[in-house]
């Protein structure tokens, strides 16, 4: 699977932010925008906060790739 960090609030990702992620740090009152390509990935995945009020409130969700 491939995952891009593309931007930060329209802003192009720091140079460390570059290239595939399998995380993307967004601290509080920020934004970040990905794409995801599943190809060759079917299967069922989970999106989730490590913010721990937002785990609390199930600010989470999963979605399946055919």
């Amino acid at each position: 699977m491939e995952i891009w960090h593309v931007d930060r609030k329209g802003a192009p990702p720091a140079a460390y932010e570059r290239g595939w992620k399998d995380t993307v740090n967004v601290p509080e009152g920020e934004e970040a925008r990905v794409i995801m390509r599943f190809e060759g990935y079917k299967g069922k995945y989970m999106l989730h906060c490590h913010n721990l009020q937002h785990e609390d409130c199930a600010m989470m969700t999963n979605f399946e790739t055919v």
